[in-house]
């Protein structure tokens, strides 16, 4: 492969393995969010921002640890066939599913882009009394989808490299080795 496709899958990689791991944490504070307000609905005046936030932590949570679960494999994948293939099989099928996810995620960025451009151009606000603007987590949105379309292909890239013969080194063992 050439150095600069291995260069870009070990770059994705570790950027997706720091963000991944960063947003591994939003799942305390989302918690923490939702212990508060159930503190205080108990003893205070009900925070009416908890649940609107809680709901932002958990979107934020979702899309920016989706890359780094790719990553890892973490991937649900229906076994009935695919177990029993070569390594030559299942990269052809891999790199059959990750160029249509590619497609997809294309499209669901092109309209995310869409929709914070909106929310920033207009001032969108979430219904309900809090009424919090919408441009942050829709920009974290399409930062998760951008980070999922670079992880896509680098997952690509090491599944033409099976088809040539070539084996990536693995960046996460690369990276607990040091």
């Amino acid at each position: 492969m050439p150095g600069w496709m291995l260069a870009y899958v070990r770059h994705v990689e570790r950027l997706n393995r720091i963000v991944g791991r960063f947003a591994m944490y939003l799942l305390f504070v989302m918690m923490g969010i939702l212990l508060w307000s159930s503190i205080s609905k108990t003893f205070f005046v009900p925070a009416h921002w908890t649940l609107l936030m809680a709901q932002f932590t958990m979107t934020a949570y979702f899309i920016l640890g989706g890359p780094y679960s790719l990553q890892l494999g973490s991937n649900v994948r229906m076994d009935l066939l695919y177990g029993a293939w070569s390594p030559r099989t299942k990269a052809w099928a891999d790199a059959l599913t990750v160029a249509t996810l590619i497609f997809y995620l294309g499209v669901l960025l092109y309209g995310g882009i869409s929709s914070a451009t909106y929310a920033i151009q207009y001032g969108e606000e979430s219904r309900g009394l809090w009424r919090a603007p919408m441009w942050p987590i829709k920009t974290i949105m399409c930062l998760g989808v951008l980070l999922m379309i670079l992880q896509a292909v680098a997952l690509l890239i090491r599944d033409i490299a099976t088809l040539r013969g070539e084996t990536l080194p693995d960046s996460h063992a690369m990276q607990e080795a040091r």
